[in-house]
């Protein structure tokens, strides 16, 4: 970002002399964060290539930046008091942001992750069940058979390399498309996904018109185009939802019935079609790539420390022999889970919350006006040098030792009243699938295939998880 400052009076928990040295030993990949203010061209360009690299490097050791792009006023948030306010006591003031709204409305409408105010709150509450803990161990059986799945197709990879990523995507797409589609054989399920990834990939960037401040409500060409390729995949949807609502639900209902069923306990309140189509398309999206990438993510790092790795394998041959995981394993598989959780720190599948603040404010040192910007760099809140200890080391240890973390210094899943619904439901699945992987195949990295982070809307590793299959 151009002109960043930090903030003088920084608050009382992070006003303290800097208690991390930077690593200097062997640690995973991670982006590489400017030292200097860029330019606003250099700013648009990085932006476009990985959001990542505007995050200036002194987010690692401020509680807030300030700054300016253009004519947009903005602050940088790695104050966790400061984030508490954002996301729980002034939720109302801070809105998702224009540009949020510009990219995956399109897309999602106004759906539970974009809607705001009475609107969210009666979807919200519709749709709470479908995401409960019973609802969700109901679906576990479809997790069990997906890693089952995932097992058979890394066979073919055993003596050779393998691409996790397009491993994890197949794993994560056959549990997203089961418990939405169900055995519905007129939905072309992967050309739904494809759709979608392929507009998020083009929409999702920035536009120069987006840099010099142009409101949203001025076209932006690059996703007008993006926008018309969505008919299809929309209008397969609505027809889904058509067939469905003509057949009725069946012996185990999946995510599509329970939300043909829900109902806002206190309006009475039900989606109507388009607001079905939309929250569908929604939970496809968000539950499909972000748990793929965590997977992705998880084995690059038990690649990466092989001492975990054996210790994780131990932990499931003893839990579950030479079968699958399934939802009664959970309780025995804590270390599966605390990598998982180092995965979410080290590489947040959403490395960046964006808010349009609404009001007057101030947080930790930063004077907010509305109209402002009000960023969540996850990325660095995760890696910040006066919050956590060693941190850009992958320690899944510091999930089992001691008390956990302050709750808004870790946001892999957001919080507040608008913590991600499916944050239950993506664990359970990544920890089925990882647990179930690793007790059957050892995987070690190949040399020079190194993954790098880079976020468009997601962190992804570019150039994929490349690693060693080895049957145990």
């Amino acid at each position: 970002m151009p002109r960043h400052r930090e903030q003088p009076g920084m608050s009382e928990t992070l006003d303290q002399p800097h208690r991390h040295p930077e690593p200097s030993g062997d640690v995973p990949v991670r982006a590489t964060l400017p030292e200097a203010p860029m330019g606003l061209l250099e700013s648009y360009c990085a932006a476009r290539r990985n959001l990542l690299e505007i995050i200036p490097r002194r987010a690692l050791h401020q509680p807030v930046l300030s700054g300016r792009t253009g004519p947009q006023r903005w602050h940088m948030l790695m104050d966790p008091p400061a984030i508490r306010r954002v996301m729980l006591e002034a939720v109302g003031d801070y809105p998702k942001s224009v540009a949020t709204r510009a990219v995956l409305e399109p897309a999602i409408g106004d759906s539970l992750f974009l809607a705001e105010g009475d609107h969210w709150r009666w979807q919200r509450r519709a749709t709470a069940p479908a995401f409960s803990a019973r609802s969700i161990d109901a679906l576990t059986p479809v997790m069990t058979r997906a890693a089952e799945a995932a097992v058979d197709r890394l066979a073919a990879s055993v003596g050779r390399a393998a691409n996790m990523v397009e491993h994890m995507t197949a794993a994560t797409f056959d549990v997203i498309a089961d418990v939405t589609f169900s055995e519905d054989p007129g939905v072309d399920r992967a050309g739904v996904v494809r759709a979608l990834e392929a507009y998020v990939d083009e929409a999702a960037r920035m536009s120069i018109l987006d840099v010099f401040g142009v409101p949203a409500s001025v076209p932006r060409p690059a996703r007008a185009v993006a926008a018309r390729q969505l008919r299809t995949m929309q209008a397969e949807a609505d027809a889904a939802i058509a067939r469905r609502t003509a057949r009725g639900p069946g012996p185990v209902p999946d995510l599509l019935d329970r939300l043909l069923d829900a109902e806002d306990g206190e309006t009475g309140r039900r989606m109507d079609a388009a607001t079905l189509r939309e929250n569908l398309l929604t939970f496809i999206v968000a539950g499909h790539e972000t748990t793929a990438l965590t997977l992705s993510w998880a084995l690059y790092l038990c690649a990466f420390d092989q001492n975990v790795q054996d210790a994780l394998r131990r932990e499931a041959m003893d839990t579950l022999g030479d079968r699958a995981a399934g939802a009664g394993d959970i309780g025995g598989l804590p270390l599966t889970r605390a990598v998982i959780e180092e995965a979410l720190r080290l590489y947040p599948p959403g490395a960046f919350l964006s808010r349009t603040a609404q009001a007057t404010d101030r947080l930790s040192a930063a004077v907010i006006r509305p109209g402002d910007t009000v960023m969540i760099p996850v990325w660095a809140l995760h890696r910040h040098r006066r919050l956590w200890d060693a941190p850009d080391a992958f320690r899944p240890g510091r999930w089992l030792e001691g008390p956990r973390p302050d709750r808004w210094q870790y946001l892999p899943f957001g919080d507040g009243p608008r913590i991600c619904i499916g944050m239950r439901f993506a664990l359970q699945e990544a920890t089925i699938i990882l647990a179930t992987l690793l007790a059957r195949y050892r995987l070690t990295p190949v040399p020079g295939r190194a993954p790098k982070p880079v976020m468009i809307l997601t962190t992804r590793p570019e150039g994929g998880v490349w690693l060693n299959v080895e049957r145990v």
